[in-house]
Parts: C-alpha cells; sequence; structure tokens
C-alpha cells in the first residue's frame, strides 16, 4: 500500500493502511497546534503518543464536561463513538492511531482553524 500523506493545518497525517476493516495513521501536530473538538458517530479510535507532550481533553459520557489529561510518549487513550476529544501539542507530537475505517466521521464542535461542522454521514 502507499503511504498518503494529508497536509492540515496543525501539521500533516500519514496514512499508512487503509482497509475495510482498520485505519492507521501517524498524526504530526506542532508544537502549540490542537485538533478540533470534535467525536465521531461510528469510528472507534485509539491513539498512542509516540514522541512529545499533549494535552488531551476528554468527555467519556455524553453531556459529561471535558477533563484534560496530560499525555507523553509511550502514552495511549481509547475513544469510542461518541467520546468528545481534543488533542492540544505542547511540543511537536507524533501520534499513532488505529481505528475503524470511517475516515469521514468527524462532528467537528469547535476548531480554530475554521473547520467547524461536520463530515459525518
Amino acid at each position: 500500500m502507499d503511504v498518503k500523506y494529508v497536509p492540515k493545518p496543525w501539521g500533516h497525517e500519514l496514512i499508512w493502511a487503509n482497509t475495510d476493516m482498520y485505519v492507521g495513521k501517524v498524526l504530526h501536530i506542532e508544537a502549540g497546534h490542537s485538533l478540533s473538538l470534535q467525536y465521531h458517530r461510528m469510528k472507534d479510535e485509539t491513539i498512542h503518543l509516540l514522541s512529545g507532550e499533549m494535552i488531551y481533553r476528554v468527555a467519556e459520557e455524553d453531556g459529561a464536561p471535558l477533563h484534560e489529561v496530560r499525555l507523553v510518549a509511550g502514552e495511549s487513550y481509547r475513544n469510542r463513538p461518541g467520546h468528545v476529544h481534543q488533542m492540544e501539542a505542547l511540543t511537536d507530537c507524533d501520534v499513532l492511531e488505529a481505528s475503524t475505517p470511517h475516515l469521514d466521521d468527524v462532528v467537528r464542535l469547535s476548531d480554530r482553524y475554521g473547520r467547524e461542522g461536520t463530515n459525518a454521514p
């Protein structure tokens, strides 16, 4: 499989596996940048911080307040469908993501780059 490079306003992602059963990505998030505050309707994903340090904001139940988790290299976190979450890089970060293949399943609640809304089916 060819590796797909996808530029993002916060850095880039490399999609290194994309099958009908799973997707594997490496997200490179530049220091001081963050991904959207978002959730997924169907996508189930686990992230593993390969390098760097980040603040991970998450609400694990519908209507629950966000809480912050400081992640350092070697730590992982799972997001089930419906979990509101956001990654903010304190340093340059490389994040390994394994997920179900629902690449367009993103509901953005807020985004510093003006991408609010949904791509979700």
